[in-house]
């Protein structure tokens, strides 16, 4: 792989662990879980065991401690298998809020059960009504002494019916002068009496990723679960997806890896024409396109990642890795397929649930028309101010 001359030792013994247990653990069950669209609690446990999850969190909290690149070329491992389990790493999704603007109180409560597999966590920012464009979200909350009451429908919610607790993007000032003022984030306990949680089924890819919707009726949230600084939610939710889109481009370029590995290997038994399908000089310049845009992706995520790891992520890049890792992956699994002929539109055939995963990639956490939006503001220094005067904190 050309990302060798990049990576430490311990960097590619963190990949080769991570290979090693997406071939032996989720590869022999991937279509199992996605035929029944249920999390793979089994695969789930073992991952925790081998502290695969909850990475990037801090030791003292539990984690593992890891830099972005090194949580990320898991990323890329356990997606290169299957995209639906790979998700497993998504049980901390939120977490990245409390690391951001937590309090101690809030990080030393949260924090460790992730890491030792006793509870999830999920985000719910998106709605009805408000995907990418976070600044229309509608769900409300109220002050009512020492509590927030929250009211309003979030969906598509990873982890939705599964998590422990959630961070939630509400509107806490209906009169604020712009729209992406007047926003805060809380931490709301899923079993919160009022809050009804829905399974999205039928999803076309990632099935074996929990999906739900949400609704609030008069949810109480004590103040103590205010994260942040009321009023400055949306800042901190561009904060929070200018980091969480780098392991979606890592993801996409996954998907990718494996897609162009099926037909590769495909291409050298198939025979057409009484020639093998890999001879056709048509096949080869498919993959050699391929394999220069993998090869390219994955590097603009890599440096997407090391940015980070400087102490803040750029948002004009991170927008750009996502944007192109997703694009490479719906192009390389459509060009995989292709490959497989008739075959590759059978479901038994992997290439397939490759194929239904790419498109995710293009979608959630910003889809690739905002991601397109973000890289040209950033061109022109328009990126949010919200985000710029944001640090990353000394955890």
């Amino acid at each position: 792989m050309l990302l060798d001359f990049i990576l430490t030792e311990e960097q590619k013994d963190i990949k080769e662990a991570a290979r090693e247990f997406a071939e032996k653990e989720i590869a022999p069950v991937a279509e199992e879980y996605d035929l029944k669209e249920e999390f793979p609690w089994d695969v789930y446990k073992k991952a925790v065991k081998l502290g695969f999850i909850g990475m990037g969190i801090p030791e003292k909290y539990g984690g593992q401690g890891l830099k972005m690149l090194d949580a990320c070329l898991v990323v890329e491992e356990f997606f290169r298998v299957d995209a639906g389990i790979g998700m497993i790493l998504a049980s901390t999704f939120g977490s990245e809020m409390l690391l951001y603007f937590g309090t101690e109180e809030q990080k030393q409560k949260y924090l460790p059960p992730l890491c030792e597999g006793k509870a999830i966590c999920g985000a719910a920012f998106t709605e009805p009504g408000a995907g990418s464009d976070v600044a229309g979200i509608k769900l409300k909350a109220e002050k009512d002494g020492d509590e927030w009451v929250l009211n309003g429908t979030k969906t598509f919610i990873t982890n939705g019916t599964i998590a422990d607790w959630f961070v939630v993007l509400a509107r806490t000032d209906p009169n604020a002068k712009k729209r992406h003022e007047g926003m805060s984030v809380f931490i709301v306990e899923a079993d919160s009496e009022g809050l009804e949680r829905t399974k999205i089924k039928n999803k076309l890819g990632i099935r074996s990723s929990d999906t739900a919707e949400l609704n609030f009726k008069n949810v109480r949230v004590p103040a103590e679960n205010l994260v942040g600084q009321e009023g400055n939610g949306f800042a901190q939710a561009m904060m929070f997806f200018n980091t969480t889109r780098i392991p979606v481009a890592f993801q996409a370029v996954g998907i990718a890896q494996g897609a162009f590995e099926l037909a590769f290997e495909y291409s050298k038994n198939r025979e057409i024409f009484g020639r093998k399908l890999k001879d056709f000089q048509l096949t080869q310049d498919k993959f050699a396109r391929m394999r220069t845009e993998i090869e390219a992706a994955r590097l603009l995520a890599v440096q997407a990642a090391m940015q980070a790891d400087t102490g803040m992520p750029d948002p004009g890049l991170t927008a750009m890795a996502k944007y192109y890792c997703g694009k490479t992956a719906v192009k390389v699994c459509d060009e995989a397929l292709q490959i497989f002929g008739g075959y590759g539109y059978i479901g038994e055939y992997p290439i397939s649930r490759y194929y239904r995963h790419a498109k995710i990639t293009e979608l959630y956490e910003g889809t690739k028309e905002v991601e397109k939006e973000v890289i040209a503001r950033s061109l022109y220094g328009k990126v949010p101010s919200q985000i710029a005067v944001l640090r990353k904190p000394p955890y």
